[in-house]
């Protein structure tokens, strides 16, 4: 996948004749023989567009089922080439800002990516006590300036009418830096207008996704088994934890890098690694098939 500087995505069209034909897709193509994934992106690419792709890092895979044939995508994003793309191959090409790719016609395989190419790869929980709102406003505009543009307000002692109080101003400063507030009361969220973000038991006791479409979507995992359950219900991302040792949780056993990316790869979500992080753990959340991290204290404030 590409985005430019500008932050449009390029989508191209398959060809007639081939399978899928006059849909639009994130251009790419099949492995070879004995061939590495950098590798055959860099020959895809030259072949299709004619660049010579210069960075490149992991954005999620996709294990998919059409009626005739299994794919399995991985997909990675490009922000560095050299030259300009063209459809070499005779293939229509488009850049197209990522608010407005629902405007082409995708196949079915490509939806939970264009999920993933919308989220930021940090995604901020703030602290659950507060003692003074005015400077934990303060803190959390600061967050928002240093580029933070998902968070979750989470705060479980706080009672509807304060959460509401609260959850107003921060929904004002989310608007002012162009970030998405997830919150953890379904009936304020329906309000505000804003994501849900489930807990584990409240995404297992769902059958089905009763959330409107144009909001987010979120919910907490522990478990491969809940993983392919917030899938199966439309759930738009999750976070599996914990990863790593916590202060907060710790009794609980952490998962490791290992059995993160094991629980990770199979799963059709962008996912956050939450546990422990840090803003440096960000690249190796990536090469474990994470969208990134979701992190407390290590992205809070200054």
């Amino acid at each position: 996948m590409l985005r430019n500087a500008e932050g449009k995505i390029l989508l191209s069209r398959r060809r007639k004749g081939t399978h899928l034909a006059g849909l639009w897709e994130f251009p790419g193509g099949k492995l070879e023989a004995g061939e590495s994934l950098s590798a055959a992106l860099q020959r895809e690419i030259k072949e299709e567009l004619d660049i010579e792709i210069l960075a490149h890092r992991p954005l999620i895979q996709i294990s998919h089922s059409y009626p005739e044939k299994q794919v399995f995508l991985d997909v990675h994003l490009v922000n560095e080439w050299q030259g300009t793309a063209a459809g070499v191959e005779g293939q229509q090409i488009a850049w197209v800002a990522a608010e407005e790719i629902d405007d082409y016609s995708l196949p079915s395989a490509d939806r939970p990516i264009v999920t993933a190419i919308r989220l930021p790869s940090r995604y901020l929980i703030t602290p659950p006590l507060i003692e003074d709102e005015s400077i934990f406003l303060k803190q959390l505009e600061a967050s928002l300036q240093q580029g933070i543009r998902l968070l979750q307000l989470r705060l479980p002692d706080y009672d509807k009418e304060q959460l509401r109080s609260l959850a107003g101003r921060v929904m004002a400063l989310c608007h002012s830096h162009g970030a998405t507030l997830m919150l953890k009361d379904e009936s304020l969220a329906r309000r505000l207008g804003c994501g849900l973000h489930l807990s584990s038991s409240q995404m297992r006791a769902m059958h089905g996704r009763n959330f409107p479409q144009q909001q987010l979507l979120a919910a907490s995992c522990h478990t491969q088994q809940e993983l392919v359950h917030a899938a199966s219900i439309g759930v738009d991302f999750a976070t599996l934890s914990p990863v790593q040792p916590t202060t907060t949780h710790p009794q609980a056993q952490p998962l490791g890098w290992d059995r993160f990316s094991a629980m990770v790869t199979p799963a059709t979500l962008p996912v956050y690694a939450l546990g422990g992080m840090r803003s440096d753990d960000t690249p190796q959340a990536w090469r474990c098939g994470a969208q990134g991290i979701a992190a407390i204290r290590s992205l809070f404030g200054d």
